[in-house]
Parts: C-alpha cells; structure tokens; sequence
C-alpha cells in the first residue's frame, strides 16, 4: 500500500468520527431539550365511573404552564398494519386527570390509554396503560336496602347497583348476587350469613319481638370483585300478643278513661260553683242599703253621687257656735233680779211706761250693751246676737219671731 493511499484512509476515518460525534452531540441537546413525561398512571373506578390519574412533579428548569394530553383506542386496532387511529379523551388539560365515563367505553372490551405532558410546543414521551372494565371496575354496594317486619320473620328488598347510566350491573354482570348479614342487635358478635341471586328475600327463622340489623354487599365471583357493606339498617320483628299484656293495656285504657272522666267532672262542677259565686251571690246587702241606690229621680238603677249631685249642692256650709239662751222682753216692768241669760246673750224685758232709764242690755263674752232710751225693734234683737248664733238656731229648728203688743212692746219667742 503506498503512503498516499494510507493516508487517504486515515483521513477517511477522522472524518467518520468527527461525523459520528457530532450526531451524537445532537442527540443529546434534543433529548435535554423533552419534557419528563407522566408517571404512575392508576385507574379511579366504581361500576362504569373511570377516571384516569397520573402524577407528573415540575422541576426548576421547567417553569411554565404545562399541560396535558389523553388518548385511548382498543387494544385489537393495535395489530393493524396502518395503525391505530388513537381517539382524542382529554386535550390540553392541566389537571393531572382525565374523566373517561362519558366515553362509554364497553364493559368487556380492553382499552390501551396514553398520555403525554405538553409545554410551550415541546412534549413529553407518551406513557401507555391497558384498561379492562370489567376486570378492573370496582363494584359498588346495593343502591338501596329496605327491611319490613313479617310476623317473627323480616323481608329486605335489595335494589341492585345503578351504572352511570342509571342501569342495573346486572346487565354487565350477569352473575352479580348478594351477600347478606344479619344479626341481633343486642348481640352483634353473633352474625348469620346468607347469600341470594334474587332482590327479595326473607330471613325467617327469627325471634318475635326481636331488634335485628341487617347489612349487605355486593359480590361477583368471576373476578373475585366484592364491594363494602352497606349501612346497617336495624327492624323489630312481631308476633302474637301475650295475654299478661293485652290485659294491661285493657287496665291501661280503663285508668285514662277514669281520669279523663274525673277532670271533665270536676271541671264542670269548678265552673258551675265559678258561675253561681259570680252572678248569684250566697251573701245579699241588706234592703236598708240597697234602697238609696234606687232612690235617684227618673230611673230605677242604683248610680254614683258624684260631686256635682243635687245632695251637695243643696248644702252649704255650716259653722258651729256656743249655745246661746234667748230671753222674752215685755212691756212689763222687771225687777233686776228676774233677768234671764248667761255669758254669751242677755236681753231685758222693761215696760214702755217705765222710766228712761229702762230698756234692753246685751252682754255677750264682750258685754256689748244697749243703751238706755233707745227704740227697741226686731231688727235690734236680731242683730243683737252674731250671725253664727243665728244661723245655728235655725238648723237646730228654733224659730225666731217678732212679737209687738197693744204696748207697742217687743215680743220675741222661742
């Protein structure tokens, strides 16, 4: 080989690696360049409710908003020579889930799933996962239980789990069936087992008045499913009547109707003695008090004095004087010692044809006298005393009148 012919070969080969490495540089700024794609997907199931879940953690490097893609096909499209034409379930979603039941995937088919994380252009590697309903879908629990007392045994009504559309399991598990408890409730260690097909059922074989629970599961057996309990639901069973107690609610019944009897008779009796007290009275005024109430004019119903009444308004006020005594003057001469009176009021008696020194004196507590010669009248008299003595012996009914003579002599009498 000459030297020329070597060195075009080492040429060659230089080239080759310096081609090679920078293929492989290439290589490696792309795949810093991918996102970190979705990991740890797990499927959310209960009946014909799927959701798919994954879990995807943002590094430093990767700041932005990243976003989500969720396709699936079935699995037997795989094969095919062109490929599977993937169908779109969730399209750029930032939730780390994908809600599938609207899809209404087939109960028996097998499904491939696959997602990828998506950000400012750039993608993730897709991560796959295979999907069987009915292998995988959990089975829930009875929709409803409902208990009933038959005598000494109990019937439960079990309504069978309802899919996403409102339909009964059993039209995708036909071998769906139903796992009974049930037990005393005074006694819940003591559990009986019990398993039916059927909706109705009747647990027989059960004590009479009686408290018993009752909780109950679904199952299918195919794939080993069985869902949880449900809620326990507790009834009392019946059954005929022991005569000890028909006899105390007869004693029973007697007693309240005794008593309901009694109350209505002393109530009534409460009333009438209420009534008689009230309008008629055992007590009555004497007729001496009930007369003035009827005395007033122009109607025959009692009424109040008010102060404006005719009583007080023919009455006026009165003041009380000392008794005074009152003498007859005649014309008659008198000797000084025969004069009348006390303290308060003195009159004489003289005769018109005695001296001029007789006539008529008056002394009161101020022994006020009347003068000698002076003309002797009724009006003289009558002022001789106060006003108050005269006012007082006319409401004591002493009368007061002149008297005059032939003599032309004053007579006053009482």
């Amino acid at each position: 080989m000459s030297e020329d012919g070597l060195i075009s070969k080492i040429s060659a080969m230089f080239a080759v690696f310096c081609l090679c490495f920078l293929v492989s540089c290439f290589r490696g700024s792309a795949a810093e360049a991918e996102l970190a794609p979705p990991q740890d997907l797990k499927m959310v199931t209960l009946n014909t409710n799927y959701s798919l879940t994954w879990f995807w953690e943002q590094t430093a490097a990767e700041p932005g908003a990243v976003t989500f893609t969720t396709q699936y096909v079935s699995r037997y499209k795989l094969k095919r020579a062109k490929g599977p034409k993937w169908n779109l379930a969730c399209e750029e979603t930032t939730r780390r889930s994908c809600d599938l039941t609207r899809l209404n995937l087939h109960y028996l088919s097998i499904f491939m799933l696959r997602v990828r994380a998506n950000m400012d252009g750039r993608h993730s590697e897709w991560v796959n996962r295979e999907f069987c309903p009915d292998k995988e879908a959990e089975i829930g629990p009875p929709s409803k239980v409902e208990l009933a007392a038959a005598g000494s045994a109990l019937d439960v009504s079990i309504t069978d789990p309802l899919s996403s559309s409102n339909t009964s399991m059993k039209e995708h598990l036909p071998d769906l069936f139903f796992h009974i408890h049930y037990w005393e409730r005074s006694d819940e260690k003591k559990v009986l087992v019990l398993n039916s097909t059927t909706n109705m059922v009747t647990l027989s074989d059960l004590k009479a008045w009686t408290w018993y629970c009752v909780s109950v599961q679904s199952r299918y057996n195919f794939y080993d499913k069985m869902s949880v309990f449900t809620s326990p639901q507790c009834v009392q069973t019946e059954g005929t009547i022991p005569w000890w107690q028909i006899f105390l609610f007869f004693l029973g019944s007697l007693l309240v109707c005794f008593l309901v009897v009694l109350l209505a008779l002393y109530g009534s009796h409460w009333c009438y003695r209420f009534c008689k007290t009230t309008f008629f009275p055992h007590d009555q005024l004497p007729p001496h008090f009930k007369r003035p109430l009827f005395d007033s004019p122009g109607s025959d119903n009692p009424r109040l004095v008010v102060s404006d009444s005719e009583s007080e308004l023919l009455c006026e006020g009165v003041i009380v004087c000392p008794e005074c005594s009152v003498l007859e003057i005649h014309s008659s001469a008198v000797p000084p010692g025969e004069l009348e009176g006390d303290g308060s009021c003195r009159h004489l008696r003289q005769d018109s044809s005695s001296s001029g020194d007789s006539g008529v004196y008056s002394t009161g507590r101020s022994s006020s006298v009347l003068q000698p010669n002076s003309g002797l009248s009724f009006t003289d008299v009558e002022h001789s005393c106060s006003d108050s003595e005269h006012v007082k012996m006319m409401e004591t009914g002493f009368k007061f009148a002149p008297v005059i003579t032939a003599e032309a002599v004053t007579d006053v009498s009482v």
